[in-house]
């Protein structure tokens, strides 16, 4: 092990660590909602999504008694949005087996929903300033190089291994706990970044064995890229002689699950028998936009068409976009927003 690893770590923290970020210090709940907005989410986009939601549901029990719609609307635009259902799924679970109060134990916050190991750690740490220890992209990253895991970090093999050396290295409880997580974050998001770290700035650098062997630019040891599938989608704005929208509640489960969107589907003749019209090969065509999710790309075309069917699918509802209060998936409100564009 590195000598006094945490200690020298913590001091670094002091002077170039982040120490404004609003959900440092302001307890369990808030680190729990910030933990799950931060995965495979940047700080910066973040914040505002916090802000909002912390002033909507300010504890779990608000939390769990709101409808999910709420839930998914505040959500829109961060994206892989089981995160949210799983959050109100938890904060049910919380109100209904420990009375409204985020549990203080690893068993029990790794029962609720959405919350995995890495997810507890933080929470016991930086909420509670108790024993925890966390293993997100940037930790993984500076254990991989500080200890030269020439592996993929995703085996178990390696997986094991880094808990093991997380464990030794953190602190034991109390503020100094807290100040370690959030110093291990900051370290790997800040100096021992994957591109252009600043190995001459680091306070490891001598100990680190992947900067010895001068490999640091090879570690973690990248994944194989997968070229991601390109499908194409077709969305299709409905308009009545009231100018209003046909909107369809998404299933749950899936992309953009629980939210709101026109009919979209993979051509216009399925999209048409689907919602019983008839002259659907009339739309007009407005644009193409690109969208990526984590294992696949879409190209939605957007059509648009000026129609009254006289029976709708279950679920659907026609509904004014300007003062629709639903969650609507960020590429579906850019391209309804911004449809004047293409008038």
């Amino acid at each position: 092990m590195i000598p006094e690893f945490s200690i020298r770590l913590a001091k670094w923290h002091q002077v170039s660590g982040r120490h404004n970020l609003p959900w440092q210090g302001q307890g369990p709940y808030s680190t729990w909602i910030s933990e799950i907005m931060l995965q495979q989410t940047q700080v910066q986009v973040v914040i505002p999504y916090y802000e909002s939601f912390l002033v909507e549901f300010p504890n779990p029990t608000v939390l769990a008694n709101s409808c999910l719609d709420q839930v998914l609307a505040l959500w829109a635009g961060l994206g892989y949005y089981a995160r949210a259902r799983n959050l109100h799924e938890a904060a049910k679970q919380i109100r209904e087996d420990h009375a409204g109060i985020v549990p203080d134990n690893l068993d029990d916050l790794m029962r609720l929903k959405g919350i995995g190991r890495s997810t507890a750690g933080a929470i016991l740490s930086l909420g509670f300033k108790k024993s925890g220890v966390i293993q997100d992209g940037n930790v993984r990253r500076v254990l991989a190089r500080l200890f030269l895991i020439d592996d993929d970090l995703s085996t178990s093999n390696s997986q094991r291994l880094l808990w093991n050396i997380a464990h030794q290295l953190a602190p034991n409880a109390g503020h100094d706990a807290a100040i370690h997580t959030q110093a291990m974050m900051d370290f790997g998001a800040l100096l021992c970044t994957k591109h252009k770290p600043g190995c001459e700035k680091c306070l490891f650098r001598k100990e680190c064995l992947a900067n010895q062997s001068k490999r640091v630019s090879e570690i973690p040891t990248p994944k194989r890229a997968k070229r991601k599938e390109l499908k194409q989608w077709i969305m299709l704005e409905v308009r009545n002689e009231k100018n209003r929208i046909l909107l369809i509640k998404r299933p749950e489960k899936g992309i953009w699950g629980g939210l709101y969107a026109p009919p979209i589907g993979e051509s216009l003749l399925t999209l048409g028998a689907t919602i019983g019209i008839e002259e659907v090969l009339e739309a007009s065509e407005l644009t193409t936009l690109e969208h990526s999710f984590s294992h696949f790309s879409i190209q939605l075309l957007h059509f648009r068409l000026c129609a009254e069917p006289k029976t709708i699918p279950a679920g659907a509802f026609w509904a004014e976009i300007d003062t629709f209060q639903g969650g609507l998936p960020a590429p579906v409100k850019k391209l309804l927003k911004n449809e004047e564009k293409y008038s």
